[in-house]
């Protein structure tokens, strides 16, 4: 297992400043991927990683460097449950944990959304984000380290 370490799927992530805050208050690196430059902070903690544009690329880049000392954060289901499997704590950028008790039943949503719009439904997307959100998320992010760190 790596040390302690938070991996972002960043491209459309909503939070990247809540995840630096909460980062440089328990000094724990960050690793920001994503298909194009994001501009990141000057900091020793702060790691940039631009993976090529291929279909999965960050995803991948993530998925095989999740272990029980990463905390990952990303919306894409599919990535979760890929990083729960390899033991990492995956949390939703509006602060949701991604846990092995609730991934099955957001997969089979997932798929039963993605049926429902390939047959003509018109669906409406997520609900818009808030500022709620981003306190859930803050206290989930701080949470997911404290619990990290005890368990060492």
């Amino acid at each position: 297992m790596s040390g302690l370490r938070i991996l972002v799927d960043a491209d459309a992530c909503p939070v990247k400043e809540e995840i630096y805050k909460v980062a440089f208050r328990h000094e724990v690196p960050v690793t920001i991927v994503s298909n194009s430059p994001i501009r990141v902070p000057q900091h020793a903690l702060i790691d940039r990683m631009v993976v090529s544009d291929g279909f999965d690329a960050a995803d991948d880049w993530i998925a095989e460097r999740a272990d029980a000392g990463a905390v990952c954060i990303t919306a894409d289901i599919l990535l979760a449950d890929r990083c729960l499997k390899a033991g990492a704590v995956v949390i939703a950028p509006n602060g949701k944990p991604f846990t092995t008790a609730s991934i099955g039943s957001a997969i089979a949503t997932r798929a039963i959304m993605a049926d429902l719009r390939a047959g003509g439904e018109q669906l409406g997307g997520p609900a818009p984000f808030a500022k709620a959100d981003r306190s859930r998320f803050l206290s989930a992010l701080d949470e997911a380290l404290v619990k990290l760190k005890r368990g060492r």
